[in-house]
């Protein structure tokens, strides 16, 4: 991606990036048990047209595939891409949360995982953990980091806990459009790819499992799931590369875990 330099398409991208963690929030209240997945997709649909603002994600094609959801909702070994329906939430749910907003022609991408209810200590820790990956990768992300630190932070704290990193999904660049250059994977060697300058925006984002690493993908063509059916987590935030410290663009001041 070409770095941002004007401090007017900086602000731009700092409300784009505002709306969607906003908007993140907000969807994130509604997630409980009996909820079906298409009603928190619809009430994400009325969140954005209230910002006056647009999904990232509905419409978004991959070759002869167009998604169909507002956001992505994935639940407990879907890892991430899940489409909404009338699949109600049950207690015990783990929910992933893929909020993407386009304004200004900017765009704003975050993601959070939910715990619907109370769930069992080695989830939790799944949650706590993968959280933690995204906090140490966005520690380091300033400019002259190489791109495979950011990617190697990720990996070892799963590693160290006996967690696995999804490899097929990565994080990217995004700014203009959702996926821009360059790809973030969730696993990578120290010293390793491009550096990071001063105004690249990039969606950091750990696709963490329970069990395996191996993932499918369903027949939609879009939601991904384990391979072993194992629990998954993912978090995500925009981060504005600095020079001396990073910019979440997507801090959410509310606490992720319930």
């Amino acid at each position: 991606m070409i770095p941002i330099k004007s401090a007017k398409e900086v602000d731009k991208m700092r409300r784009s990036c505002r709306t969607a963690s906003e908007i993140l929030d907000k969807v994130s209240e509604l997630v409980r048990p009996g909820i079906t997945t298409k009603e928190v997709d619809d009430a994400a649909a009325e969140f954005m047209q209230g910002a006056n603002v647009k999904s990232a994600f509905l419409g978004y094609r991959l070759g002869h595939r167009v998604f169909p959801g507002n956001i992505c909702i994935s639940i407990n070994d879907e890892v991430v891409h899940g489409i909404a329906s009338q699949r109600r939430i049950q207690y015990g749910d783990i929910v992933k949360l893929d909020i993407g907003v386009i304004q200004d022609g900017w765009v704003g991408d975050t993601a959070t995982t939910i715990a619907a209810g109370m769930v069992d200590e080695r989830i939790e820790q799944l949650l706590r953990v993968t959280e933690t990956a995204l906090e140490r990768a966005i520690k380091i992300a300033v400019e002259g980091t190489r791109l495979g630190d950011i990617c190697a932070e990720i990996e070892d704290e799963a590693v160290r806990n006996h967690f696995s990193v999804v490899r097929e999904f990565v994080g990217h660049g995004v700014g203009r459009r959702l996926h821009e250059e360059p790809q973030i994977p969730n696993y990578g060697k120290r010293g390793s790819g491009p550096k990071l300058k001063t105004g690249m925006t990039l969606a950091i984002e750990p696709m963490i499992n329970m069990g395996t690493a191996a993932v499918r993908l369903l027949e939609d063509g879009w939601t991904v799931r384990t391979a072993d059916g194992m629990p998954s987590a993912h978090f995500e935030h925009t981060v504005l590369i600095g020079k001396d410290e990073p910019e979440i663009l997507t801090w959410r001041a509310k606490t992720q875990l319930k």
